[in-house]
């Protein structure tokens, strides 16, 4: 005789959280996002205006992608270092436009060292700091290419509103910063750390991003160039993932960094530098995150699948030893089994839905009986019979497919949101639906600031590498022509 295996609550045990997330993100996206990064556990905000706390689950994800990039660094030749959190205010007036560039954002420390009477600030990005290091350490051209990251946090004091990962005052970000001998050399690799970043949304984040470079009017403080990867929310608003700088030859004169070369002359270096942030964190919760929670692609998932054994008292003791050989038999991947007293399974599979784990594993008596178990999706929501012989193949083809299907659903996304544009009226009623609007533009900055007052908000997100043929498209705010194809959206 088979056990009644309903899936269902024992007698006096918790009900499924009433806690949950209790608006639907079509309906008001800020609340909804705000609660899925407080009730999941991500994040929190801090007694500290402007700041936040990330916790466990989030940091989680954080490492997930420090880890992912740690192996790309090394395949570059990069090495990791850290330099000091306060510079002095004589490193940022040595190069005006960059401290011009990030004057409104500088938090500065009022003690001064003992006999001196400048002020440090906390930094807001590290390239003073680290090219007077460079200064020091490079002599000859045999010193180069040098290639150095550093995973730190940074101090932009313009926000108060906090928004969890996507803006607050201080942040956690990493910021390569490499110096060659010519500008080939530099230009080659300021395209190739983008590309890294594009990989890593793409193939870790399934995030779809485009990328392109940054108009004047938008390009880094100090920089020759900057390019950038945007990908566009389903709110309608773009979100810089990652941006990589040729900065010229500017802060090497500025801050003394030349070397002898192989001619036995002295020569300024060229330099880049790029980063990404925690940023990339509140878009993967922004993308896919849905009326029950996080969705958490597997990829960067710190736990692919929970185990919640369901039973009643009489079938405890079976259910829980098979829970815990299947627990062991998933070799590989990164497991929990909710073995946890005094929790229904119905207050569980709320619980690990709200924090996004891909795969729940379902076992029962029943199962036992089958020699089987059940894989719910969280993406999808789809359960499947598995036996437990190809329990470990049919996982892995299960977390490829939802990775596979997050990414397909996030490009679809992007792709439906694009317009193309080749008239003012045609681009401020795009920008009224919410949409990532490609129009021909000239590269006046006059121009950038008559959209953005004009549309309320919207700004120049990149010229993308990817160009359509331009013709004779004239701009569409000036009427002079074209140089180029740009999106134009409003941002976060």
């Amino acid at each position: 005789m088979k056990t009644n295996d309903k899936r269902r609550e024992k007698p006096g045990e918790k009900k499924p959280n009433p806690l949950g997330i209790t608006v639907k993100k079509a309906d008001d996206m800020p609340e909804w996002y705000g609660q899925v990064v407080t009730k999941a556990e991500l994040a929190d905000y801090a007694p500290v205006k402007g700041c936040m706390i990330i916790r466990p689950h989030g940091y989680a994800l954080w490492q997930s992608i420090m880890d992912y990039f740690n192996r790309r660094l090394d395949e570059h030749h990069v090495k990791n270092a850290y330099f000091p959190l306060f510079i002095p205010e004589s490193f940022f007036e040595k190069e005006a436009e960059h401290a011009k560039g990030f004057s409104p954002e500088v938090a500065w420390v009022q003690n001064k060292d003992e006999g001196s009477q400048e002020r440090l600030a906390i930094r807001p990005t590290s390239e003073t700091i680290m090219y007077d290091a460079y200064a020091r350490w490079i002599r000859s051209w045999r010193d180069l290419p040098l290639r150095i990251n550093q995973w730190c946090n940074i101090v932009r004091w313009e926000v108060s509103d906090v928004k969890l990962f996507l803006r607050s005052r201080e942040f956690l970000w990493q910021e390569g910063h490499c110096v060659y001998e010519t500008e080939e050399e530099c230009d080659r690799e300021v395209r190739i750390f983008l590309d890294e970043y594009t990989g890593l949304c793409e193939h870790l984040l399934a995030l779809p991003v485009i990328a392109g470079r940054k108009t004047e009017k938008e390009k880094f403080a100090g920089a020759k160039y900057t390019t950038t990867i945007e990908a566009f929310m389903p709110d309608g608003k773009a979100l810089q993932c990652g941006t990589s700088h040729n900065l010229g030859q500017g802060f090497a004169k500025t801050f003394g960094i030349s070397y002898v070369g192989k001619d036995e002359k002295e020569h300024h270096p060229w330099q880049n530098s790029w980063g990404i942030s925690t940023r990339l964190i509140g878009a993967t919760i922004l993308m896919h995150g849905d009326d029950k929670g996080m969705v958490m692609p597997p990829a960067v998932a710190h736990t692919q699948g929970v185990i919640v054994p369901i039973y009643r008292d009489k079938d405890k003791e079976e259910v829980l030893a098979q829970a815990k050989k299947l627990s062991a038999s998933l070799k590989g991947f990164s497991i929990v089994l909710d073995d946890r007293e005094g929790f229904s399974p119905g207050w569980k599979f709320n619980e690990w839905e709200l924090k996004g784990i891909p795969v729940r594993i379902e076992l029962g008596p029943r199962d036992i009986e089958k020699r089987s178990c059940v894989l719910v999706r969280r993406d999808t929501g789809e359960k499947k019979d598995v036996s437990w012989k190809t329990l470990n193949e049919s996982f892995s083809t299960l977390l490829d497919a939802i990775q596979r299907s997050l990414f397909e659903k996030a490009k679809k996304h992007l792709e439906e949101s694009i317009r193309k544009v080749t008239s003012y009226t045609q681009l401020k009623k795009a920008i009224g639906e919410r949409r990532l609007v490609l129009a021909p533009f000239c590269g006046a900055i006059s121009c950038e600031e008559k959209i953005k007052e004009d549309t309320g908000g919207a700004t120049a997100r990149c010229i993308p590498f990817d160009q359509p043929a331009l013709g004779d498209h004239q701009c569409v705010a000036c009427g002079k022509k074209a140089k180029h194809w740009a999106y134009f959206s409003k941002n976060y």
